[in-house]
């Protein structure tokens, strides 16, 4: 590489603003300013010029102003991309945050919906067990409705039973009545002094449904479906605790 190439591309390199203008003042005829620390520099990059033919000074100054415009178009760049990444980040946050936000709503109003319809299906249970319970009680004291009679057939007595006794809870009664007394209405435990359908111990209990306790099978079936409803919440509650101890 020649003299002057070196030269020039000495000068191109400079990156203080004032080195360079200074280079450009002497060229231009000029007097150039430096600041004190650059003061050595600008008078070697004086010299350097100088000894440059007149003819490639314009070139060489030319070719310094590109080189730094490409310089600082590199930092700014660099700048852009910077402030881009930061842009994008900061972007990401804000999505990241609006999803999570997104997905918390989501997550309160399933469990909102949730407890809505559990207290929806808590509330419809208890009426249709309020219901069954009046509708339990409604036939317990349709009891009254049998008309007397001087005996029944076991036909007879099941027949009042299953009017008497709610439909989802009569097999559970039946199971009952059939080991305690296979549905006869007379049926007695002389060493226990239980008595009648549901072996009443004793049987003078029944006297609470009526006092044709003891010729009655709807008197019966009217206290011992009050009994089974009392003590184990249903006759199928009394049946579970029969099937577990064979008393009741």
């Amino acid at each position: 590489m020649s003299r002057i190439s070196v030269r020039g591309f000495a000068v191109a390199s400079a990156t203080a603003v004032t080195t360079v203008g200074a280079v450009v003042g002497v060229a231009s005829g000029g007097t150039a300013q430096p600041a004190s620390d650059n003061l050595e520099a600008a008078a070697a990059d004086t010299t350097l010029l100088a000894e440059i033919p007149a003819g490639r000074q314009t070139q060489v100054q030319v070719a310094s102003l590109t080189q730094q415009a490409e310089a600082q178009a590199a930092v700014a760049d660099s700048t852009a991309q910077k402030s881009a990444e930061e842009a994008a980040r900061v972007q990401a946050a804000k999505d990241a945050h609006a999803k999570k936000a997104a997905a918390d709503k989501e997550e309160a109003e399933a469990k909102a919906k949730a407890k809505a319809e559990a207290e929806k299906e808590a509330k419809e249970k208890a009426e249709r067990e309020d219901a069954k319970e009046r509708s339990s009680r409604s036939e317990i004291r349709s009891a009254s409705a049998f008309a007397p009679q001087s005996s029944y057939s076991v036909s007879e007595v099941q027949a009042m039973a299953r009017q008497m006794v709610p439909g989802d809870q009569f097999q559970c009664f039946s199971n009952i009545v059939n080991h305690e007394s296979t549905w006869n209405y007379k049926a007695s435990n002389p060493s226990s002094g239980a008595y009648g359908l549901v072996q009443a111990l004793p049987g003078s209990k029944m006297a609470s449904a009526g006092a044709d306790w003891q010729t009655n099978p709807a008197t019966q079936i009217k206290w011992g479906l009050g009994y089974m409803n009392e003590r184990y919440g249903s006759p199928c509650g009394a049946w579970s605790f029969w099937q577990a101890n064979h008393w009741y």
